[in-house]
């Protein structure tokens, strides 16, 4: 784990980044690195890296993809190695000092970038390139590569006038520091809110093991005999199921809602209307109608308009589906004497009794044959059946927190294919959500194969009392989801650092592996009731299957209207004042979203779109097409068909970022995709 202490003065001499790891697999030595040795290595990875980038430019040789392309990939190691671990730690172990780090090296990355990507030599070279592709013998990926190395150039501002590309580096610089401020904020909310409960009866309706939990949570924050919620998912969601009182209810779901929005000193509406703002300034800069079309240009949606066709057919099924809910659950409530009109803060709980009542199925049933680890080994042992890998827990190599827990990576023939790191739990240092990352990507460097470093983040139920971990199926399908995502890291192929991922495939590699979560073969081999060891009932996973629609025209309401929140920021003109609150309302009446559902992510904590998400919200959508539609190929041969796995595996994971998404997909499934799959499993075609 990073140490926090800045007692001593970095020098070259003590500082981990300036010399080779001596680790396992060269991971990086996290039980080593302190925080100031990130500022120096930084500073001595950009100096590096602009000699580097000079020697290539001020050349007199005539540009080639050897000298140019090539060149510039080999540049910047130190630079890399330094940030591939900087921002690794800061989304999962941060501290105020390594905020204060990445609130002073945001902005100066962001320059060091544009000074380069902005200088007229590189482009000039790059372009000199392109313009004689033929002549330089490139193989696929390489004029893949290139394509998009020269359009990205353009798109980032290459071919702009000097004061056109002064005020771009302007508009970056401060993008980078509102993007870290707005992260910083929503942590600090998600952190500093507590609901802190003193009555036994206030918990009335919470199962044994939340109440532990909360009674855990409560010691560990020195209020022993209390009980407190956060407004982690792992413990807001339970009490929103179960708990009776909607008061309560209430208080907790509308401090989770108002993340950043609470006019105080982490208040996040006035960041965010300023960068909406800046990015449509700065796409007009660039030449294109909006930010939307500027991002969605190398994606496989290419334009707003295909975006919007997708969601409105989505949303024309989910809404009435929403609707349909909530009265048969309004129901339940006036048959019970509740005496309310359900809202937004009710609806888990009346949706768990009306699960209950129509499937006869209760999350509390589920959970003991989810124990976390026998949900991890099913991960392993379906890529295992998938791929021929295997995974082994490394006990002695060093580890980005102390709960971390690290596998080898091998084929099926013992070659070692990476390293894996898994971190299952909340903690006040970590993000929230779940994400697959990386501390080391795959690419060939002086012939030689550097193997990748990937880490999967997420937050999970934590064990309680004498209980283990014991998830919920939402819980489950994440770590499927996210291991998704590992595999397509520790598959990939690639030969340089280079990688061109269409931002709406890259959820295909993780959406498919959600579909063997709930097949029954897979069920009976890893879902293991924690006490007795007895696979999970045939009685069970027939509840499981009939109960697959239940519940999606909330789930996918409250998802499309976040979807549509994002396309509605970045498809505003460049003369458009946003006010945050009064654009998101908008934004909700004018789709039609009912009062009773909320989007999933309000704008003063979507961080989504803050980042890379911008604009591609939609992303997870537009890859369910795809990834419904592929595995129809595994149902078609059988769901652990290893030719079917081995052609997913060479034409989509080993490939993916350097060809075409839609050329990959065809590859594999002989087609372009159908929508029908998807809708049909969503339950919204008749």
């Amino acid at each position: 784990m990073v140490s926090c202490k800045q007692d001593l003065k970095s020098t070259e001499k003590d500082n981990p980044f300036f010399s080779e790891y001596k680790t396992p697999f060269g991971v990086p030595p996290f039980d080593e690195i302190r925080v100031e040795h990130f500022i120096p290595a930084f500073e001595k990875g950009m100096e590096e890296h602009k000699k580097e980038v000079e020697a290539i430019l001020s050349s007199d040789e005539e540009a080639t993809f050897q000298n140019t392309i090539v060149a510039m990939d080999n540049t910047g190691k130190l630079l890399n190695k330094v940030a591939y671990t900087f921002f690794g730690l800061s989304d999962a172990n941060t501290s105020p000092e390594l905020q204060e780090v990445q609130m002073e090296i945001s902005p100066r990355l962001a320059g060091h970038s544009d000074e380069i990507s902005l200088d007229p030599r590189f482009f000039e070279r790059v372009e000199t390139v392109y313009n004689n592709m033929e002549k330089f013998d490139l193989n696929d990926e390489e004029k893949f590569l290139l394509e998009n190395i020269y359009k990205e150039l353009v798109r980032e501002g290459a071919a702009l006038d000097p004061e056109q590309k002064e005020k771009l580096k302007e508009m970056n610089q401060r993008l980078s520091v509102l993007r870290v401020e707005f992260n910083q904020n929503v942590l600090a909310e998600t952190n500093n809110y507590v609901l802190e409960i003193s009555k036994e009866e206030d918990l009335e309706g919470l199962p044994e093991s939340v109440i532990n939990s909360a009674a855990e949570e409560a010691a560990a924050r020195g209020l022993d005999g209390k009980w407190v919620f956060t407004t982690q998912k792992p413990s807001m969601l339970p009490f929103l199921q179960y708990s009776k009182k909607p008061k309560l209810r209430e208080r907790l779901y509308n401090a989770y809602l108002n993340r950043g929005n609470n006019d105080n000193d982490y208040d996040n509406k006035e960041i965010l209307a300023e960068m909406m703002e800046i990015r449509a300034d700065r796409a007009r800069l660039l030449g294109y109608e909006t930010h939307s079309h500027l991002v969605l240009e190398p994606r496989m949606a290419k334009e707003p308009a295909n975006v919007y066709d997708l969601l409105n057919t989505l949303w024309s099924a989910a809404m009435p589906a929403a609707k349909n809910d909530l009265d048969e659950m309004q129901a339940i409530a006036d048959r019970e004497g509740d005496g309310i009109d359900i809202q937004s803060s009710d609806w888990w709980y009346y949706a768990e009794k009306l699960r209950k009542e129509k499937y006869d199925l209760d999350d509390n049933e589920l959970r003991p044959y989810f124990k976390l680890e026998n949900v991890r080994q099913g991960a392993f042992s379906l890529a295992g059946k998938l791929y021929g890998i295997t995974f082994t827990e490394i006990k002695d190599i060093p580890k980005p927190h102390e709960e971390a827990v690290a596998y080898e990576v091998k084929e099926e023939n013992g070659e070692h294919l990476g390293v894996l790191y898994l971190d299952f739990h909340p903690r006040g240092s970590k993000n929230q959500g779940a994400w697959c990352g990386s501390y080391r990507d795959h690419k060939i460097e002086d012939g030689k194969k550097i193997t990748p470093v990937v880490t999967m983040v997420m937050n999970f139920t934590r064990p309680s009392g004498d209980k283990p971990s014991l998830l919920s199926l939402d819980e489950v399908t994440t770590l499927f989801h996210e291991f998704g995502h590992a595999l397509d890291a520790l598959f990939s192929t690639k030969t340089y650092g280079y990688e061109y991922i269409a931002w709406d495939f890259v959820e295909l590699p993780s959406q498919i592996m959600e579909h063997w979560v709930t097949e029954p073969e897979m069920l009976k081999s890893y879902a293991l009731h924690y006490e007795t060891g007895e696979p999970i009932p045939d009685e069970l996973i027939e509840k499981i299957r009939n109960s697959s629609f239940f519940n999606q025209g909330f789930a996918k309401g409250e998802y499309l209207a976040a979807c549509y929140l994002d396309m509605a920021y970045h498809t505003i003109d460049s003369e458009t004042e946003v006010n945050v609150p009064q654009f998101e309302r908008k934004t909700m009446d004018e789709i039609g979203l009912i009062p009773e559902i909320e989007p999933r992510y309000r704008s003063t904590y979507f961080l989504h779109i803050v980042g890379g998400y911008a604009s591609g919200y939609y992303s997870y959508d537009w890859a369910a097409v795809l990834d419904h539609d592929a595995y129809e190929a595994f149902r078609e041969k059988g769901i652990f068909d290893r030719e079917t796995a081995q052609s997913f595996r060479e034409n989509i994971l080993e490939k993916n970022g350097t060809m075409d998404a839609m050329e990959m997909y065809v590859n594999f499934r002989g087609r372009e995709p159908e929508r029908t799959p998807f809708l049909r499993n969503l339950g919204f075609l008749n």
